[in-house]
């Protein structure tokens, strides 16, 4: 079978975006879901991948067709469950004997930018770039074993797009007065541009893949960072319905816009956004869009 550009191991709702635009460039492309549905319009392997199962993975991955590129889009937390997937896909699929590494297959592994906290260096705060310090965890662990066998790793922000909207999380993150208080900056990319983003790694080339791809950890964000408290004033008109005297209904703002006034007139705080120093933590993600010649298309969430 002829190589394929890129094949998308666990396609999910980074997919439903990817895909089309995959198709649009006419990039050759397979994917695989746990059971094999269909994910925008195209049928999907059965592959299921956790690298701590009882299970051999040798025979599974080995099934898998040969791609050029592989993106990972589930994370990987067990340690050693990279280096596994990695080598057995490599030594499954090479037509001939390497003698030289990395090897013919480029891995890109998609992550969350969830690792990067608070700043540590009062000279950077409040911003954070792909650069700055984080807090490890099992994830980024296997993210930096990733880094080790020269793939890539993308640490997208939180994600929207199509249903997944994040108006729809006020009742979940803002219950109460006192979690408004401590809801400060929000990060958010969306699938649009996280495609966009991953075809960039993909068409970049043999040099941008040595420059900018291999060994490379890099922070993904719309270019905003939103203020949580902007937001819920915003959407202040959201599931907000009264009845009036005369029986007609009558527009309220949410609860969560209205503790967000009543804080602002407690903190000081005289008017909305607030500066980034009062939201501690603030990505700062030019260096990728400069690096790859992009710009964000979806922001302004």
């Amino acid at each position: 079978m002829e190589e394929l550009d890129i094949l998308i191991l666990g396609a999910g709702w980074t997919a439903e975006f990817l895909i089309p635009l995959l198709q649009s460039r006419h990039l050759s492309f397979a994917a695989t879901t746990t059971t094999g549905r269909p994910v925008a319009g195209v049928p999907t392997i059965p592959f299921r991948f956790s690298g701590d199962g009882p299970e051999d993975p040798a025979h599974a991955i080995a099934a898998l067709p040969r791609a050029r590129y592989i993106l990972i889009t589930f994370p990987l937390s067990t340690p050693g469950s990279t280096r596994l997937l990695v080598t057995t896909y490599t030594s499954t699929h090479q037509r001939t004997v390497l003698t030289t590494s990395p090897g013919p297959f480029r891995f890109i592994q998609l992550g969350s930018t969830g690792i990067w906290t608070a700043p540590d260096n009062a000279e950077e705060a409040p911003w954070l770039t792909r650069h700055s310090a984080f807090t490890p965890n099992a994830r980024s662990k296997e993210e930096d074993e990733l880094l080790a066998l020269h793939g890539c790793v993308l640490n997208l922000s939180g994600l929207w797009g199509e249903a997944r909207d994040p108006k729809h999380w006020v009742d979940r993150v803002a219950t109460s007065k006192e979690a408004v208080r401590g809801k400060k900056s929000l990060h958010m990319i969306h699938g649009v541009d996280v495609a966009r983003a991953i075809c960039a790694v993909v068409q970049g080339g043999e040099e941008k893949w040595t420059t900018a791809g291999a060994g490379q950890r890099w922070m993904l964000t719309d270019g905003f960072v939103y203020d949580w408290w902007a937001l819920f004033a915003g959407w202040a008109e959201l599931k907000s319905v009264a009845e009036g005297d005369d029986g007609e209904k009558e527009k309220e703002p949410t609860r969560q816009a209205r503790w967000v006034y009543e804080l602002m007139t407690e903190t000081g705080v005289r008017a909305l956004p607030r500066s980034m120093e009062a939201l501690e933590r603030c990505y700062d993600t030019r260096e990728f869009w400069d690096t790859f010649g992009l710009a964000p298309l979806k922001g302004r969430i």
